[in-house]
């Protein structure tokens, strides 16, 4: 897969969070050494971004659209990387 192509797949996290841990490794998975092309954002550390999540984490966008949240879907995520 080719990790420029990924430049807009962004994840937001916070620090701690077993639910962000887990989500990231199932992405993982399913994009295998891709994943070195995501950006993985701590809402924590912007104030903009604390705001406009709040405890709605994780959440994975690719090109600002949101293709999941809290839980990950590995079919929507496959279907929208072209996996």
């Amino acid at each position: 897969m080719n990790v420029e192509r990924l430049s807009g797949l962004v994840l937001y996290v916070r620090e701690g969070c077993h639910l962000c841990e887990q989500f990231l490794i199932e992405l993982s998975v399913d994009i295998g050494p891709a994943v070195e092309g995501l950006r993985v954002l701590d809402v924590d550390r912007d104030a903009d971004l604390a705001v406009r999540f709040g405890l709605r984490v994780p959440v994975l966008e690719f090109n600002g659209d949101v293709l999941c949240e809290a839980v990950y879907d590995g079919p929507r995520v496959r279907r929208a990387l072209g996996v």
